[in-house]
């Protein structure tokens, strides 16, 4: 993945200036009009809006994603000591995918565990000896890593409009846009907070708007007693080696759904979400990335490490970083904060469990503000893929799972079928006169 520039003194795929621009105004610059010195080092393009959206991006995934993952644990009927591992292993897996290939593609690259794979899990670990699970998880990684390498999912992905694309991430991202609205029913005061402050930070300090927000809402949960943090024993995570077994039962019943989970509702969204903000992923290599480090954690009990969609909007936006050549410095904190909280495994779940939902909702949401209306102006940006775009947007906002498959792959699925009924037919029409 990689920015080319026109500019004088940077040579195409040097990573320092940005390809298409965004497919809507989002309030920053179109990508590749930035003036990126060719070699520019880390610490230079540090700031802290990205350190902060990458923090934002870890506590969305810790304080959702990972109870799922938990249930999923108490459905396989693991240890404490196993369950750890578990949680280590996706953390240190994607917290070194955010890393290494941020910093390699000098983009906001952000990888995650597989969601919809733990919620799958969850009705299906219990059947199996855990040796066989992750034989199945073992398995997973091989062949979403071969899917990667030879390149047919990103050419599939690549023939998708860009207003479906669009459209996509504005369906993604639509329920937690509003959940910074419906959290005022439960939590008034904290949600509040956090919008009145987000507003007056975009006025004000508009790098550091989502700062004042997360600010906002811990003050106002600590002053209505909604904050239920509870602090045990600060212990170090050990990682549990299991040796995989292989069985066609668990081939079968494990590793074919999370494949195709992991693959439709986590990768494809993921290339996405990059793609609308402006960038142009390399998806042999993010795929077959996050593939081989799945395989390489599987025996530590890792289920799938794949590319984000939710929490890479919030890195890949401008509330990262008005410059889009900066924003993979969002990437690399949002994997160093992985590494730091899975280093001490179950001991931060306290933590994050103890967080009041509608404060990580309401966060979330202003965090995913710019990145929503850059969704919704792409999508309507072309007015012969506009019913199009419509179809996918309802589709997959509506949340609506098939197969096993979320709504994000299906609305892909319906508006590229829309897509092409309607330009055979205008096609066609306009033969006839």
């Amino acid at each position: 993945m990689s920015f080319e520039s026109n500019e004088p003194g940077t040579t195409p795929g040097s990573g320092r200036a940005a390809a298409d621009p965004p497919p809507a105004d989002t309030g920053t610059p179109p990508a590749g009009t930035g003036t990126f010195p060719a070699h520019r080092g880390l610490l230079r393009d540090l700031s802290l809006s990205a350190v902060l959206a990458g923090f934002v991006a870890v506590v969305v995934s810790y304080s959702g994603p990972l109870l799922i993952l938990l249930a999923a644990a108490s459905a396989g009927h693991l240890d404490p000591d196993r369950t750890g591992s578990w949680i280590w292993a996706v953390s240190v897996g994607s917290g070194l995918t955010c890393i290494g290939l941020s910093l390699w593609t000098r983009t906001p690259v952000i990888t995650a565990w597989s969601t919809p794979g733990a919620a799958l899990l969850v009705t299906s670990l219990g059947d199996y000896r855990y040796a066989e699970a992750v034989g199945a998880f073992v398995v997973t990684g091989v062949v979403i890593a071969l899917v990667g390498a030879v390149g047919v999912f990103g050419r599939l992905m690549r023939q998708v409009p860009a207003a479906v694309v669009s459209a996509m991430l504005a369906g993604i991202l639509f329920s937690f846009g509003a959940g910074a609205f419906t959290s005022l029913r439960t939590a008034p005061w904290i949600a509040g907070a956090v919008l009145v402050a987000y507003l007056l930070g975009k006025r004000w300090l508009p790098r550091y708007a989502v700062l004042a927000a997360l600010a906002a809402g811990v003050v106002a949960a600590a002053a209505t007693s909604r904050m239920d943090v509870r602090w045990g024993s600060v212990e170090l995570a050990r990682p549990v080696l299991t040796v995989p077994e292989f069985s066609v039962a668990s081939l079968v019943g494990i590793a074919v759904p999370l494949v195709l989970a992991t693959l439709a509702s986590q990768n494809a969204p993921g290339l996405a979400v990059l793609r609308a903000s402006g960038y142009r992923p390399d998806d042999r290599l993010l795929i077959g990335s996050t593939g081989l480090v799945s395989t390489v954690f599987a025996p530590f009990g890792s289920h799938a490490v794949n590319l984000a969609a939710i929490t890479a909007a919030i890195c890949t936006g401008p509330e990262a970083h008005r410059d889009p050549g900066r924003r993979y410095v969002a990437g690399v904190a949002c994997g160093a904060f992985y590494l730091l909280f899975g280093a001490f495994g179950t001991t931060l779940v306290l933590f994050f469990t103890g967080l009041p939902k509608e404060l990580v909702a309401a966060v979330a949401g202003v965090a995913l503000f710019g990145a929503l209306a850059g969704g919704l102006g792409g999508a309507v940006a072309e007015e012969k893929d506009r019913e199009a775009a419509l179809i996918t947007f309802l589709a997959t906002a509506s949340g609506v799972t098939l197969l096993g498959i979320g709504s994000a792959f299906w609305g892909l699925v319906f508006g590229m079928t829309a897509h092409l009924v309607l330009t055979r037919r205008r096609g066609t029409a306009s033969g006839r006169g």
